[in-house]
């Protein structure tokens, strides 16, 4: 099988259940926690998690927001022209606790500027970082998820893909081989 789904149907909604009951486990009611998701791809990820969580906590206010890392990437300047997404946080950050999401984590690059960027906003109480994919044995950066809906190992030609319902049709994880 050169393209085996690791993720899909069931599957993925309970993996995305189970994430919610971990982050309830240490977050309770949310009062003082805020969900970030990080362009492109981990808006789809953070508004999934915070419509779920609605669903378990409906008398709780779960704060979501979306962030660009497009100026803080360490290759913004070795890559063609980056066209940058738009940074939506409508709320102050000041003081609590983030949880960044995305949909892979891979060489630990992006978490890293998603950190700077972060910054911008005000000072957290903590971060904590939330990835549906984690490629393990493939970092740059020394960056761990705290919370993680499954692990892949993978070699630097294979490339994993997230498709989600709103706009690929379907969820559903794939590793892609370079042999195709």
């Amino acid at each position: 099988m050169l393209n085996p789904t690791l993720l899909d149907g069931p599957k993925f909604q309970i993996t995305i259940q189970r994430l919610c009951r971990q982050l309830i486990e240490n977050h309770n009611d949310f009062s003082n926690s805020v969900i970030i998701g990080i362009q492109p791809r981990g808006i789809y990820l953070a508004k999934r998690i915070a419509e779920e969580l609605r669903k378990i906590l409906p008398e709780s206010t779960i704060l979501h927001g979306d962030l660009d890392i497009t100026f803080y990437r360490d290759d913004f300047r070795r890559r063609e022209q980056l066209i940058p997404n738009q940074t939506r946080i409508d709320f102050v950050m000041e003081g609590k606790k983030v949880i960044l999401m995305d949909d892979v984590l891979w060489t630990g690059r992006t978490i890293r500027a998603a950190m700077d960027a972060l910054m911008a906003f005000g000072r957290p109480e903590k971060i904590e970082f939330l990835t549906l994919v984690d490629r393990r044995y493939s970092r740059h950066i020394p960056v761990a998820a705290d919370y993680t809906g499954i692990e892949v190992d993978s070699i630097a030609s294979q490339k994993v893909v997230v498709s989600w319902k709103e706009t690929d049709g379907e969820d559903k994880v794939v590793l892609l081989s370079d042999r195709n």
